[in-house]
């Protein structure tokens, strides 16, 4: 199946029914499951582990189409593209033949780095993972783990203890995959959210969890910084690739409304105030996308621009979308300002993506960092 087909495929799935999932605040786990097993949960994995060994920039094609239906689900397929992503980096020859065939085979799978004292700030991690033997065993606590509800498979990070830490100054970390049914294991789904309601949204209660040594992925401690980086970098690309889908899905909606709603003898669009709300959510839709198809053409090429391009790319597309969502909104007005409809949806949904895989703030400052790095 071509990727046209895969979005065309998910539109005949999704269209209509994202405003019912939202309601109920889940996602068919049939539906999730049927997505991963062919493979378009994590479309990036190579073809030798199942996958569909799509590129950045077709992957992020995809999630867009995706995000424009709803967030949801797209916020499934970041989640399982971020674990796998992890297992590809990370883990040994041995661990991606084991757990890559899993996610590109109906498997569902969430990655866990949050904690309440640990959000923006991960080095104040406090999730343990102990030596003991052939085993490992995590005790600790995450929290607003996407897509964790549905999961089979939990990549986890935590500050490692043993004698085979590394010397990497108090900051050893690892990444741990956990079968969601472990001994141990509390996942506790967060009711009501504000946006994504149906993203499967959970706490994760690990209270003494043992899985063997094999499990942590590269089989060995890292620094805490370099872990979450390469884990994160993936979430940011698809959360931004999901932002332009919000912005084109508010276009649309927009558009459609201003152009045949009549106020004062006119259509509301050829009023100038509207049309030039129209305007700017077109400039921020084609920036968003721009961003994005440079920052992915950065990771298809090895650029080393690929960092701040994505950093850059996630910081664009998420303002744009939470600026754009309330700009359609407004243009919609009552229309639009009532649970169910895509905008009202959007308004909320973007207003996270302001937040996850690193905040607005957060990027400004490494930004910043960026800039002042290359001043000297």
């Amino acid at each position: 199946m071509s990727v046209e087909e895969a979005a065309a495929a998910v539109t005949a799935l999704a269209a209509g029914a994202a405003d019912g999932w939202d309601r109920t605040g889940l996602l068919p786990v049939g539906l999730l499951r049927d997505l991963g097993a062919a493979g378009w949960l994590c479309a990036q994995v190579p073809a030798a582990y199942g996958g569909r060994g799509l590129t950045s920039a077709a992957g992020g094609a995809f999630t867009a189409h995706v995000g424009s239906l709803c967030s949801s689900l797209r916020s499934v397929l970041t989640s399982q593209g971020m674990a796998a992503w992890t297992i590809k980096r990370l883990g040994t020859a041995e661990q991606r033949t084991a757990f890559l065939p899993r996610l590109t085979g109906g498997a569902l799978a969430a990655a866990g780095f949050s904690e309440r004292g640990a959000g923006s700030d991960l080095s104040a991690m406090t999730t343990r993972v102990r030596r003991d033997g052939d085993t490992v065993v995590l005790d600790g606590h995450k929290v607003w783990v996407t897509a964790a509800h549905y999961a089979d498979l939990l990549v986890l990070f935590g500050r490692y203890e043993g004698d085979d830490a590394g010397p990497a100054g108090g900051d050893e970390a690892v990444a741990v995959v956990v079968p969601a049914d472990t001994p141990g294991v509390r996942v506790t789904r967060i009711a009501d959210p504000l946006g994504c309601r149906a993203a499967g949204h959970a706490d994760i209660a690990l209270d003494a969890v043992r899985v063997p040594a094999t499990h942590v992925l590269g089989g060995s401690a890292l620094p805490l910084s370099l872990l979450v980086t390469t884990a994160l970098a993936y979430g940011r690309m698809s959360v931004a690739w999901g932002c332009v889908g919000i912005l084109r899905a508010c276009l649309t909606a927009a558009a459609r409304h201003a152009a045949t709603r009549e106020q004062f003898g006119a259509r509301l669009g050829d009023h100038q105030l509207v049309a030039r709300h129209l305007a700017e959510l077109f400039a921020a839709e084609q920036t968003a996308t721009r961003v994005c198809e440079h920052a992915s053409r950065c990771w298809d090429e090895g650029s080393p621009e690929q960092v701040v391009a994505t950093v850059l790319a996630k910081h664009v597309s998420a303002g744009n979308a939470a600026r754009g969502a309330a700009t359609a909104v407004q243009v919609l007005a009552s229309a639009g300002a009532q649970d169910g409809h895509p905008v009202a949806r959007a308004h909320r949904d973007a207003k996270l993506m302001e937040i996850i895989e690193g905040s607005n703030e957060m990027c400004q400052l490494m930004l910043a960092r960026h800039v002042l790095g290359s001043a000297v």
